[in-house]
């Protein structure tokens, strides 16, 4: 047991070492580009429906769309790379990169890189599938995930389950914008004008994701209510709902132009990232 236990860590030392290294890092800040461009793009179709056109305002329409750009298989190949890397070093942060704190903030932090590998991990699926020549449908999908779910009560509780969580996260990302706390992720932003603009893009992506990510749970927790899975549309019908609100066109459209600021935002985060 004792040969076993050094060969395991030598093992996570070397695997620790490997995502460490200065390539394996520049590849996952590729990452953070590649979402930036994902968000970016569902900002400027939702900015376009609330401008009267059409297209659907979410990840497979983003993808599709980012698809049919000059290079566009090549652009995907790299997205997917980057978003691949990026999950594998926040999934090392998770299991080796807490090692000095104390259980508590250990805990968290295992939970916020886990949770962040598994969402850069499944951009980079999209990517993946797109790339490969295949498509997807996510508002398709999520309904018909629904419904399945929808057919069984612990499916049901597990569904408004998520549609709280998903309100959680768009108070909590609300929140980090409006206070700014997003900056201490940062390091090295130029003083003067420059660091200024780019902080003023994390605070309107920022809320702008937030409200998107709170519609889309209010959403969900209204659809399983209802027993309804053709309202739990996705991002796409989130943000399309909105529009059905008061001064919708005008809502829509701000949390549009604040999604193409959350995408540049994380362009730009993935020059001055602590990673």
């Amino acid at each position: 047991m004792g040969e076993l236990g050094r060969r395991a860590t030598r093992a996570a030392d070397a695997a620790d070492d490997a995502t460490d290294s200065r390539g394996f890092v520049l590849a996952a800040r590729a990452g953070f580009v590649a979402a930036g461009l994902l968000h970016a793009m569902i900002g400027v179709i939702a900015l376009r429906v609330a401008r009267g056109g059409s297209g659907s305002a979410d990840q497979s329409g983003a993808v599709a769309a980012l698809a049919g750009t000059p290079g566009g298989t090549v652009l995907l190949w790299a997205c997917f790379l980057g978003c691949a890397a990026l999950a594998v070093f926040l999934l090392s942060e998770a299991v080796f990169g807490a090692t000095q704190r104390s259980d508590r903030e250990k805990l968290k932090h295992r939970l916020k890189s886990g949770g962040q590998a598994v969402v850069y991990g499944a951009i980079g699926a999209v990517f993946g599938t797109y790339a490969l020549g295949g498509s997807s449908d996510s508002s398709r999908s999520t309904q018909s995930i629904s419904a399945r779910l929808m057919a069984h009560p612990a499916g049901t509780v597990l569904l408004v389950a998520v549609g709280l969580g998903l309100v959680v996260a768009g108070g909590y990302f609300v929140y980090r914008g409006v206070t700014r706390t997003f900056t201490q992720t940062l390091k090295g932003l130029p003083p003067g004008g420059t660091g200024s603009a780019v902080v003023a893009l994390g605070v309107a992506g920022y809320v702008a994701k937030g409200v998107a990510l709170a519609v889309l749970g209010a959403l969900f927790v209204v659809a399983t209510l209802q027993h309804d899975p053709e309202e739990a549309t996705g991002l796409d019908g989130a943000l399309k709902s909105l529009q059905g609100q008061p001064f919708g066109t005008w809502l829509l459209g701000a949390v549009a132009v604040g999604l193409i600021c959350y995408g540049l935002y994380l362009v730009v985060r993935a020059r001055y990232q602590r990673m």
